[in-house]
């Protein structure tokens, strides 16, 4: 795990203080009832740690196990459930919590799958946003930076399981 190919795109300090800036928004968007926090397993495990600790209100967290990657820098297409959900949402507002919103195909997929659990309301938040690579229409909520075409590792992201550890998001370049 080399880190001389790295070159870092957002560091830590941006990073945390837009997450503040998120915290802020969601808890005045959600003043009460109850607010499920669902973390996409694995890379957002980092983001939805710092969020949940920035919106100061109640907030309920599980995770949900969602793949179209694999071993690759690129998206399958290919979506399957690798970890369902421990709690019922039904009649909750729900935040799915998200690393990086690419091509929108595993989002979409997952916001039809927990649609038919009738939660209140279903939106999104993503750390990163990569709208260039959209390949179906997604709706992100909350973002908290929009980012170039460029494969990014680093605060939950990772490349064949490495990386995730990285306190900024850094690019991955090539060799």
């Amino acid at each position: 795990m080399s880190q001389s190919n790295l070159r870092v795109l957002i560091p830590a300090d941006r990073i945390q203080a837009r997450i503040k800036e998120l915290g802020a928004q969601i808890a005045a968007d959600y003043p009460e009832g109850n607010l499920f926090l669902l973390g996409i397993l694995k890379g957002a495990f980092v983001f939805l740690s710092d969020l949940a600790r920035a919106i100061e209100r109640p907030v309920k967290i599980d995770f949900i196990g969602i793949s179209s990657y694999g071993k690759g820098k690129t998206s399958s297409g290919e979506v399957k459930l690798t970890r369902d959900l421990d709690s019922t949402i039904e009649g909750a507002d729900v935040l799915v919590v998200e690393d990086i919103v690419d091509s929108g195909v595993t989002l979409t997929y997952l916001v039809h799958v927990l649609e038919q659990r009738r939660p209140r309301s279903i939106r999104i938040a993503a750390l990163l946003d990569k709208p260039e690579r959209r390949k179906a229409t997604v709706k992100v909520d909350y973002v908290g930076f929009q980012i170039p075409d460029e494969f990014v590792i680093g605060y939950g992201l990772d490349f064949a399981e490495d990386y995730r550890n990285l306190r900024d998001v850094c690019v991955l370049e090539q060799d």
